[in-house]
């Protein structure tokens, strides 16, 4: 029997290396081919029984909602729904979230929280989940949380649910670059792109080709090389079409990165992050120290970061 009545996490941040839109799913999100990658900045997430039949959230961060709107919490509910034996013999949780990661970024902040939660309980409930399972239930909560739960560097297809891993990208840094009170929409951001670019996606039969295509193309042969250089060079990111003209701040940051030099430098996701590639952790920390020198805005928030192996992970 199971006695450790509380436990902490690690959440991972993660970042897209390229992210390509081909078109509609007849459940509305769009088809994507991506490749994901988990780094070092990471929230830290402590759960714990509290032996009564409720949820609780809280976080350190004054944005981030406490309630049901909190994908956290609502992992918790799904987990308390799907086991509802284990529920009723071992109580609800309590759940705190030390927030490192930024808010309203494109890092997938509170799905990497909502994957911790899970892992969480199946550990404190002694379920003894696959990694599989946990990324089954992941899926219905959002479609980069089957991605966060195992991290590490993969391809995602579908709407991002379906995950190859790939090989790791633990000798790469990451210079991150986030206005903090600025944020974009994902809906917005791929809705205007749908309203753009829509005439332009791919039907059923060259779907396949295309994820053919970019599985045998020069992105991957980058990443089982461990090619930095070349990794860079091929960061691609379509919804940069929409976000980049109506968000003169973000570009800003984009131009300046390639301005200092780096291995390549893009938007993450939906924005509004934007972030550089480089080398080594004194190469990345010369990139931050060359962007705080050229733009001095104090709402710019900067951080260094590795790529990582892995995604959630238990702190002992």
């Amino acid at each position: 029997m199971n006695l450790m009545r509380s436990y902490s996490l690690l959440a991972p941040a993660k970042i897209n290396l390229y992210l390509e839109i081909l078109g509609d799913r007849p459940d509305g999100f769009h088809e994507l081919i991506m490749v994901l990658q988990s780094v070092d900045l990471a929230d830290q997430i402590e759960i714990c029984a509290n032996g009564t039949q409720t949820i609780h959230v809280r976080c350190d961060h004054p944005q981030v909602p406490g309630d049901s709107s909190n994908l956290a919490y609502r992992a918790a509910a799904l987990m308390s729904q799907q086991f509802p034996d284990h529920f009723a013999r071992l109580g609800g949780v309590d759940i705190y979230i030390n927030k490192q990661t930024p808010v309203g970024a494109g890092m997938a902040g509170g799905s990497s929280n909502a994957a911790a939660v899970l892992v969480g309980i199946d550990l404190l409930w002694n379920l003894g989940l696959t990694y599989d399972e946990l990324q089954d239930l992941g899926a219905q909560l959002g479609s980069d949380v089957p991605f966060c739960i195992a991290g590490g560097t993969a391809l995602a297809t579908g709407r991002g649910e379906k995950l190859d891993a790939l090989p790791g990208l633990d000798n790469l840094y990451a210079v991150l670059a986030k206005y903090r009170t600025l944020s974009v929409s994902t809906p917005w951001a791929y809705k205007t792109y749908r309203q753009k670019f829509g005439d332009s996606y791919l039907k059923e039969t060259a779907l396949d080709q295309r994820r053919q295509q970019v599985h045998a193309g020069p992105m991957m042969a980058a990443i089982a090389h461990r090619d930095g250089a070349q990794i860079g060079k091929l960061l691609y990111n379509d919804l940069e079409k929409v976000v980049l003209p109506e968000y003169p701040q973000v570009l800003q940051l984009r131009e300046t990165f390639q301005q200092i030099g780096t291995l390549g430098t893009m938007m993450s996701g939906s924005g509004p992050t934007v972030f550089a590639l480089a080398e080594s952790q004194a190469q990345a920390e010369h990139i931050k120290q060359e962007m705080r020198a050229k733009i001095s805005d104090p709402d710019l928030d900067l951080w260094v970061t590795r790529f990582r192996q892995a995604g959630i992970q238990v702190i002992e």
